[in-house]
């Protein structure tokens, strides 16, 4: 099992740690090689280092600092003649102790605030737009896992679309509005979405969907006349698709962002393959687990997170909490290992407070 990183921001900059066996010198030259890196994604060389490096160093006290480096597997060589570049351990340690973390502005704060916000949209709309701003801010792909609605229903509605096809339209007591398309029987007459309506609506009463979805199952089992049959399937079918499948949904946005990175056939498939396990339910559950692992941002670097093994990716993640504190979703974005780190990760915690708030 892969061990769970220390959550690194949680509104405050984060203490740097010792680190063990480094000496100023060679944790400066780290520092460097990363931070050129996540700007370039090109392998560092010594002549470049002394240039930039405060300390006056040679480019062959420089080689010999990244040969030690390098030793401990914090750097690596691409090709016999080139420069260096971090390796998954390297990074980890620089996020671990040397990552500086940027403050978010005013304006940045005002411009998060405003896109989430919420007026006239759904709470799943407001999600959505949630992981396309993040994906743009961080240029990779933002990812948010939506909460189950535990709200009590106010009320519900079922609208024809197209044969075989219908929107439910439903209120909660917070006056948010959710509508999703479910599949329904052929041959429905209107009659039938008017009845779906009425006998849900005077069900309801206070209830989550959850506990008016095991109500219903009972009444249609006990008493079949309460409903014809293809009515009553469309009932079970709208509840269905709000209270099954073990809670929410998982919204992922700007994956072509992280194409854009992919230069290798081996790669590609292997992001082609997290796409597919991102469609999984047991992904959504796992990012959530992911997430309760600390209180603040937590950061996965290669396989580190269990949802990929080797395909140069990292993730950042947060919680986002209702106002009872307790966790209900979770957000963030997924990139190359060589994201800006110290941008991304105020963002994600800030966007997570943002939409807590807006759900408390």
């Amino acid at each position: 099992m892969p061990r769970a990183p220390t959550p690194l921001f949680s509104g405050q900059r984060a203490e740097l740690p010792r680190l063990s066996g480094l000496n100023n010198r060679a944790a400066a030259i780290l520092r460097e090689v990363v931070e050129l890196y996540v700007q370039t994604g090109e392998p560092v060389g010594s002549r470049t280092l002394s240039r930039r490096l405060p300390l006056a160093l040679s480019p062959a006290t420089i080689r010999n600092a990244m040969a030690d480096l390098e030793e401990a597997g914090l750097l690596y060589a691409p090709h016999t003649s080139a420069g260096r570049l971090p390796t998954e351990q390297g990074l980890r340690l620089f996020v671990d102790g040397l990552l500086e973390f940027g403050d978010l502005s005013d304006e940045d704060r005002e411009n998060i605030a405003a896109r989430c916000a919420a007026a006239g949209r759904s709470m799943e709309e407001t999600l959505s737009e949630a992981g396309q701003m993040l994906s743009g801010l961080a240029g990779a792909a933002g990812l948010v896992v939506a909460p189950k609605t535990e709200a009590p229903v106010k009320h519900i509605e079922f609208v024809a679309l197209s044969p075989g096809r219908a929107l439910v339209v439903l209120v909660n007591a917070h006056g948010q509005v959710e509508n999703r398309v479910i599949e329904v029987p052929a041959g429905l007459p209107p009659s039938a979405f008017s009845q779906a309506s009425n006998y849900l609506n005077a069900r309801l009463s206070g209830r989550t969907l959850e506990e008016t979805r095991g109500a219903v199952a009972e009444e249609i089992q006990a008493n079949r006349s309460a409903l014809d049959e293809l009515t009553g399937q469309m009932v079970e079918s709208g509840l269905a698709t709000w209270s099954g499948g073990g809670g929410g949904s998982l919204i992922l946005r700007g994956q072509s962002k992280l194409l854009e990175n992919i230069d290798e056939i081996a790669r590609l498939q292997e992001i082609q393959a997290l796409f597919e396990r991102l469609e999984a339910q047991e992904t959504m559950l796992r990012l959530l687990e992911l997430a309760q692992r600390g209180q603040g941002v937590q950061i996965f670097i290669g396989a580190e997170s269990g949802l990929f093994n080797s395909a140069g990716l990292s993730m950042v993640v947060s919680p986002f909490r209702d106002r009872k504190e307790q966790i209900v979703g979770a957000l963030g974005v997924i990139g190359p290992t060589r994201i800006n780190y110290g941008r991304v990760i105020p963002v994600v915690d800030y966007t997570a407070r943002v939409i807590g708030k807006m759900l408390g």
